[in-house]
């Protein structure tokens, strides 16, 4: 997408899977001794994060949002499913 937020709700769904699959990588290391997936997934994990932060900073200065809004974009990545959550209830409704 063109937009800072097409952007952001790209990399919102990258980084949520990431963080998903970090989750399955952990398995592998931890029962399976296989730590080589967590490298890689984790790598890319902490990268979409970055990214996913820069581009918030960035939907929310152009958006104009409120600093609870930014927050609760910024917490729906701390956990689980958040930013599936987050691209739902926060970022679909400023496409038009």
């Amino acid at each position: 997408m063109k937009t800072a937020l097409g952007r952001l709700r790209i990399i919102a769904f990258l980084e949520g899977c990431s963080f998903l699959l970090l989750g399955l990588t952990m398995i592998l290391k931890y029962k399976f001794s296989m730590p080589q997936p967590n490298y890689i997934v984790g790598m890319a994990h902490g990268i979409l994060f970055v990214l996913y932060i820069v581009l918030l900073l960035q939907v929310s200065f152009l958006h104009r949002w409120n600093i609870f809004k930014t927050f609760m974009a910024f917490f729906a990545s701390l956990i689980p499913f958040g930013t599936f959550y987050a691209d739902k209830v926060l970022f679909r409704k400023f496409i038009g």
